[in-house]
């Protein structure tokens, strides 16, 4: 069998399985190929010059195996695979942390945050960094500014270490471990220019409904109380204190805006624009914040 054709029959099969594709992939083909092409140890990005290639039977079952554990455990697929891609960069990744999938690292990768910063701009901090992305993204991005990554989740840590040692930034992020903004600050980290963070938001109704592929992540990392916002609170009211004069807070909140707007009805808010709209993340000053 061609890859291409096995490639259409397992999407045909991860369909009729009625999977939820929302951690890397959208559509049944993307997942399909993904899987494929990784247990082929080929490219992502390398279908076109290898769709014609004729499988041998061991290669054939060994990516059925693969679709066979993706269907039976309904795990994400980068779970099974060890490794998550965002904006271009690969990063390790296991049930320890939340699969990486944030729309900050489209802000970060087009520049959108670059004119709220200022032109001195040096410390950066990643709150509940998970698996670390976030962080190193923004040391990519800016390769003059210094990067804080803190979670409360010492498993996650273990995965963000290993991302930094990845892609050779241990001298320029550090990892943190404690709950919340407070943390940073207690340890004498900060003030901070920019403090990205995509925090536990997951309202509770949204919360038990979440597909199985969501459930088989870390619960600490999704879960936000009975509207979301509990991380959020306390988080608006520490950073006034961990933000430079000129600081600013990035927060992704998903679904959320209608209980952000509830929780928060006074506060002067810019909706930043991503891929799936301008209502996912939001921009606060430190002078809007206090």
């Amino acid at each position: 069998m061609k890859l291409i054709h096995c490639i259409d029959t397992q999407a045909a099969r991860l369909s009729q399985a009625g999977l939820f594709f929302g951690h890397g992939t959208t559509n049944a083909f993307d997942e399909a190929m993904w899987l494929a092409l990784w247990r082929l140890g080929l490219p992502l990005d390398a279908l076109e010059a290898h769709e014609e290639r004729e499988l041998s039977q061991a290669e054939l079952a060994a990516i059925v195996a693969l679709i066979d554990e993706r269907i039976a455990t309904r795990k994400p697929a980068a779970y099974l695979t060890g490794e998550a891609w965002l904006q271009g960069v690969p990063f390790t990744i296991d049930e320890r942390a939340i699969v990486p999938r944030s729309f900050i690292a489209e802000l970060i990768a087009d520049a959108s945050i670059d004119p709220w910063l200022h032109p001195n701009s040096r410390r950066v901090l990643d709150l509940c960094t998970g698996n670390g992305s976030l962080a190193v993204l923004a040391a990519m991005a800016w390769p003059d500014v210094e990067v804080d990554a803190l979670d409360i989740d010492i498993n996650a840590l273990a995965v963000a270490k290993l991302n930094v040692e990845r892609h050779d930034l241990a001298l320029r992020i550090r990892l943190l471990q404690g709950d919340g903004l407070a943390a940073a600050i207690n340890q004498d980290a900060g003030p901070y220019d920019l403090i990205l963070c995509n925090p536990p938001y997951v309202n509770s109704n949204s919360m038990a409904a979440l597909p199985a592929e969501y459930r088989a992540e870390p619960e600490l990392a999704l879960a936000g109380g009975s509207d979301g916002m509990d991380f959020i609170r306390e988080l608006l009211r520490a950073a006034p204190a961990a933000l430079t004069d000129d600081g600013v807070l990035v927060l992704e909140i998903g679904n959320e805006r209608e209980h952000f707007e509830a929780a928060f009805p006074t506060l002067e808010t810019v909706w930043l624009e991503t891929s799936s709209g301008a209502d996912q993340v939001l921009l606060l000053t430190k002078e809007s914040l206090q």
